[in-house]
């Protein structure tokens, strides 16, 4: 008799899981809090039985009929599923370790992991790594929370795995384990999905829970709470940041313990963070010997950010405009405003249970502000003793507030330091809306200028 298992969320991840234990054999039930036709759809292909919304009765009844439960990572700490779970000592598995156990398996043996987490930066760093493998010839994909779920990308011909490790994923961790991994920074984030601060930390905490003396872990002393999980590993440890980094930047070029890599200048872009990143998405390349130098310094000079992340929409007017809408922390959007002087900032948009008055620090860099979406009177709190604070009810007024604000010099920054789900359906959504409008903005504005200076029958030469 096959083993059974309960998945828990079918979005992305659910789906992929779901898929994937049925195509190994395992006899799956699914269950999901909001149901949708796409998500029926989905489980009926797949032959699963789709539960919507289960009560407590209907939970424990399929806890009871199940060995194990597979919870997506949009299932968060304090669920009833995993409370019942615990209490029927059901053992729960994540979908890194899930995929990590199959990976181990394989035949002619598994393929080397690379993870990152943190609260900002994942992605980009990510995405470096990846391009950093793929310029020394082998095959990498960028994994976990991304477009391709971990479960998933164990079908697809790579050499190497490189995982996006989001607290969700790593709250569930027994045995996932990767060869190479970097923590980056820890600030107040997701606690609308763990209990506390606390939990949040050891969820992140878990990338490098099972290391072994030669694995390589990565981290960037400069925060304290990752310098001090660090500084207890027992394995290979690299510091990004502080005083005994071997990976750095001096006199403007980026430096690993055999030498130079890049000058900061040949990079695309180079704000504090990006350098940070690069640093790190380094060291996890070259200190397991997955690329050469050659092969870093290649991938990071023509390496380009991913959308939304301080990406330069337009620049018109001796003014710059540009999309940071991925910034949906405090934490966040202050990185992006460090790399500027003279901002006018929008920010704004569904809180995320986080302190927005911490945005307070970055005001000597603040010319004015933009507050839109329900955080708006917060935002407005936080600033109107110190800047020009303007409300804009939609984007395109928040726009044409910040472009009347702004003079030559100036950088408009959209870094809503809040998430997006209160005018929009994702970051993504909200960034591209503010492109359009800056977009039309600038054209109006031309245009205007342009009827201006056209002369008409009254007033052309005769």
């Amino acid at each position: 008799m096959s083993e059974r298992v309960l998945v828990y969320g079918v979005g992305v991840t659910g789906v992929a899981t779901a898929r994937a234990l049925v195509a190994r054999g395992y006899s799956v039930v699914a269950a999901d809090d909001h149901v949708t036709a796409a998500k029926s759809s989905f489980m009926s292909e797949l032959g699963v039985e789709l539960v919507e919304s289960p009560d407590d009765r209907r939970l424990i009844d399929l806890l009871d009929g199940v060995d194990s439960v597979a919870p997506a990572p949009g299932v968060p700490e304090g669920h009833a599923v995993l409370r019942f779970a615990a209490a029927k000592r059901k053992a729960v598995y994540g979908e890194l370790d899930l995929a990590y156990e199959w990976e181990q398996s394989r035949p002619g043996g598994a393929r080397p992991m690379v993870a990152v987490t943190g609260t900002d930066g994942k992605t980009t760093t990510v995405t470096m790594v990846e391009a950093m493998i793929t310029a020394s010839g082998r095959r990498a994909v960028a994994c976990g929370n991304t477009d391709v779920p971990l479960v998933e990308a164990l079908g697809m011909d790579v050499d190497v795995f490189v995982v996006e490790a989001t607290s969700f994923r790593l709250a569930f961790v027994e045995t996932f384990r990767a060869q190479s991994s970097a923590w980056l920074n820890l600030a107040p984030d997701h606690l609308d999905w763990h209990t506390s601060m606390e939990t949040y930390e050891a969820a992140k905490a878990r990338i490098w829970r099972n290391v072994v003396p030669g694995d390589v872990a990565v981290g960037v002393v400069t925060d304290p709470v990752v310098a001090r999980h660090l500084d207890s590993l027992r394995c290979r440890r690299v510091e990004v940041g502080g005083d005994r980094a071997t990976y750095g930047v001096r006199g403007g070029v980026l430096e690993c313990p055999s030498g130079e890599i890049i000058a900061t200048t040949n990079m695309r872009r180079s704000f504090p963070h990006d350098i940070s990143n690069a640093l790190v998405a380094s060291a996890l390349c070259i200190e397991p010997r997955l690329t050469s130098v050659e092969a870093v310094a290649e991938a990071l000079g023509t390496y380009e950010a991913p959308h939304h992340r301080i990406e330069l929409v337009a620049e018109a007017g001796g003014v710059r405009w540009f999309d940071d809408s991925k910034a949906t922390t405090p934490h966040a959007a202050l990185t992006a405003i460090a790399g500027f002087e003279n901002v006018i900032l929008i920010a704004g948009g569904r809180n995320k249970g986080l302190d927005l008055g911490v945005l307070a620090a970055a005001t000597d860099r603040i010319k004015g502000v933009v507050a839109i979406g329900e955080s708006a009177d917060e935002i407005e709190r936080t600033f109107v003793a110190h800047r020009t604070v303007r409300r804009a009810c939609d984007m395109a007024e928040a726009v044409a507030q910040a472009a009347s604000l702004a003079n030559s010099g100036d950088t408009v920054l959209l870094s809503p330091a809040c998430a997006s789900f209160d005018w929009y359906g994702g970051y993504q959504e909200r960034g591209e809306d503010f492109s359009r409008c800056v977009t039309a903005l600038i054209a109006s504005a031309r245009g205007s200028k342009s009827k201006k200076s056209s002369p008409n029958k009254t007033g052309a030469r005769k």
